[in-house]
């Protein structure tokens, strides 16, 4: 599935994310959305500083469609849930699958995006399978309060698990050798893959993995439960 096929498919839902659209939301104070910042080329800081990407076109277009004005505002990944039940924000609007651990303590939209996750390890390298018994003792890397790492730490507990703070920083890790394969949402990583110098060192292997207990049935935007505007339809 390619970004620009997922973009299309994401605008022709906004009717779905009307949830936020009630009047007494877009009279009184703006939409605080929040975006990790770190996710490329779903939500990024560009050389200027400011916010891009997928998540970035989908939070301005939905603002766009209420006539409602929307703060879009840089969290860490590892924060966002506990920042959104804090009243720090009034959503996430940040590739986050679905999970029912997330569904635990957040409510969601409709998805807008789907993509699986993959195992991506160097071009040069022997791994051909990915079971746990392949992996044992292997360094596998994943990102910070990820459904990956869920994944991850149930599965292959035989692992060496390395974690790292950012999709870029678990990207790095393994450019430069740092882990011998990284489990990483595909569409994402595609992205690294293909458009940039670092990423011509690794590619794809093994099947994609879309287990719903992990990684639910695809990226909403999460709201709090207990905020009735929101939740309105």
């Amino acid at each position: 599935m390619e970004l620009r096929s997922a973009l299309n498919a994401a605008f022709a839902l906004l009717g779905v994310f009307m949830v936020f659209a009630t009047p007494s939301r877009a009279a009184e104070e703006p939409i605080r959305i929040a975006v990790e910042g770190k996710f490329p080329p779903f939500n990024y800081l560009d050389a200027n500083g400011e916010l891009q990407g997928f998540d970035i076109d989908i939070a301005e277009a939905l603002c766009a469609s209420m006539k409602a004005e929307c703060t879009l505002m840089v969290q860490d990944w590892d924060e966002m849930i506990p920042g959104l039940i804090d009243q720090q924000y009034d959503a996430i609007v940040s590739s986050m699958s679905m999970s029912d651990e997330r569904r635990e303590t957040a409510a969601f939209t409709q998805r807008y995006y789907d993509s699986p996750s993959n195992f991506i390890t160097a071009k040069d390298s022997g791994l051909r399978s990915f079971t746990p018994e392949d992996l044992a003792g292997r360094r596998l890397g994943v990102t910070l309060s990820t459904s990956q790492l869920a994944y991850v730490q149930d599965n292959y507990a035989k692992s060496e698990i390395v974690v790292f703070g950012s999709s870029p920083e678990l990207y790095d890790g393994l450019a430069d050798g740092e882990v011998d394969v990284i489990l990483e949402d595909k569409l994402a990583a595609f992205d690294w893959l293909n458009n940039t110098r670092a990423g011509e060192c690794c590619e794809f292997r093994g099947e994609d993995i879309k287990e719903a207990q992990y990684f639910g049935d695809g990226a909403g935007i999460a709201v709090r439960k207990d905020d009735p505007d929101l939740l309105a339809r």
